[in-house]
């Protein structure tokens, strides 16, 4: 929670946000000069993420904050464009994103997707005791503590997020009862630590074609899969009509509305089994189960996998997938605006931890992508899956190609599934380490 922005109404923030993508897409869109040379050089994809954690850094605006009320209490307020862009505007994109997939041409890209996001997974679980040693050598009371104040459970929080996600990252709170006054700063360096990645990885996402040649990566089922939804996009090309708008929204926000109403349904009703689990060690690994926006993506996803076996799939040619894409940066902008540059000093100790850890996964990537010749698609999207799950995997598949964005989904719901049984995994080797001789 920081101080009070200067905009602290969201119409005014989602105008101001909206402006910054205006301005960023008409400058990229400029052929000559300077802001040519620029966009060779940043992605406009980076700019969308990047321009709103300035606004957020200078106090324009903020995801959340604090004020004193009249009587003296501090009344916690918070922005709802992230929570609103990732649980309707993200589903939405999926859904029309997904609509001229070839589920064939997915599956024929090969075992090479998972071996990168198994890899980052394997990044993840060794990077977490590797970093706690190596900062215990410089400050061994970043890296301390005893009972429920004990960093490594704290980082337990860490390592369940960066493989799988939210409900991941809550069990592992359960699990090993972290004290929950000082959760607060494990939250601050996933923000900050994953979110900075992501930022490199977006970076990378212009230089595709050079890092490829450097790896020597076989893109053919990748330039397969993308030559075949352009394909058939051209096929199906036509000035969209009122109608067709209105119909492409209809079927992306009616799947949505449907796949909320399951996902209610359906939680609960995995909550109910969860709760009858007995073991307490089984009932936390199934916990994702339980929630609601892990259904949710699943079902938006399972459905327009559905829809783009019928007719649905024509409204590619209407430009589907660019509405999609227009979701997309507005959930970008989004997830911008939680970043606060200046929150990075606050922590150096714990934020060092994430960032040597984060670098162990990046290294172990890079390496093993090299060994195999896996293209930096797999890479940046097997990393995504699992550090940033559903909500950010989509936009880094998506950068490569809208029609790419399944991929990342299919990906992240890996990520939830072995996300608990994994950081569990990781969290027995830092206490290991953590453990004074």
């Amino acid at each position: 929670m920081g101080n009070q922005p200067f905009f602290t109404n969201d119409t005014i923030v989602f105008g101001l946000l909206m402006l910054a993508l205006g301005f960023i897409f008409y400058t990229s869109s400029i052929k000559k000069g300077f802001w040519k040379k620029f966009y060779n050089i940043v992605p406009a994809l980076f700019m969308a993420y990047m321009v709103p954690a300035l606004f957020t850094t200078l106090g324009l605006i903020a995801p959340e904050w604090e004020t004193v009320s009249e009587t003296g209490e501090i009344v916690e307020h918070s922005s709802s464009l992230y929570y609103m862009s990732s649980r309707y505007l993200l589903p939405a994109a999926l859904v029309l994103m997904t609509l001229s997939i070839d589920i064939k041409a997915v599956f024929n890209l090969g075992w090479k997707a998972l071996a990168m996001f198994f890899t980052g997974t394997i990044g993840i679980v060794i990077g977490g005791p590797i970093a706690i040693l190596l900062v215990s050598m410089i400050s061994p009371e970043t890296v301390g503590g005893a009972g429920p104040q004990a960093v490594w459970r704290g980082l337990s929080t860490l390592a369940g997020s960066w493989i799988g996600g939210g409900a991941n990252q809550t069990a592992m709170l359960e699990i090993y009862g972290y004290d929950q006054k000082l959760y607060g700063g494990m939250v601050f360096v996933d923000i900050v630590v994953a979110n900075i990645w992501m930022a490199i990885i977006l970076i990378g996402v212009g230089k595709t074609k050079a890092i490829d040649k450097w790896l020597k990566a076989d893109t053919s089922a990748i330039e397969t899969l993308k030559e075949k939804v352009s394909t058939y996009a051209k096929k199906v090309e036509r000035i969209p009509s009122l109608t067709d708008l209105m119909i492409i929204v209809a079927i992306a926000f009616g799947t949505v509305s449907l796949a909320h109403f399951a996902a209610g349904y359906l939680s609960v009703y995995f909550e109910n089994f969860v709760n009858g689990i007995e073991n307490p060690t089984t009932k936390n690994i199934f916990t994702f189960l339980s929630s609601q926006f892990f259904w949710m993506i699943s079902l938006s996803t399972i459905i327009a996998i559905m829809l783009s076996f019928t007719k649905a799939k024509t409204y590619e040619g209407a430009g589907a997938s660019k509405i999609g894409s227009v979701f997309i940066y507005i959930l970008v902008a989004s997830i911008g605006m939680k970043m606060d540059l200046r929150l990075i000093l606050d922590n150096v100790g714990l934020v060092a931890i994430g960032v040597i850890w984060m670098t162990i996964h990046a290294f172990l990537l890079i390496l093993v992508a090299k060994l195999i010749k896996a293209p930096y698609f797999f890479l940046s999207v097997g990393s995504m899956a699992n550090v940033g799950g559903a909500a950010s995997a989509p936009i880094v598949a998506a950068a490569f190609h809208p029609s790419l964005a399944t991929v990342g989904v299919l990906l992240a719901v890996f990520g939830y599934a072995v996300g608990t049984v994994a950081a569990i995994g990781c969290t027995i080797l830092m206490q290991l380490v953590s453990v004074s001789p």
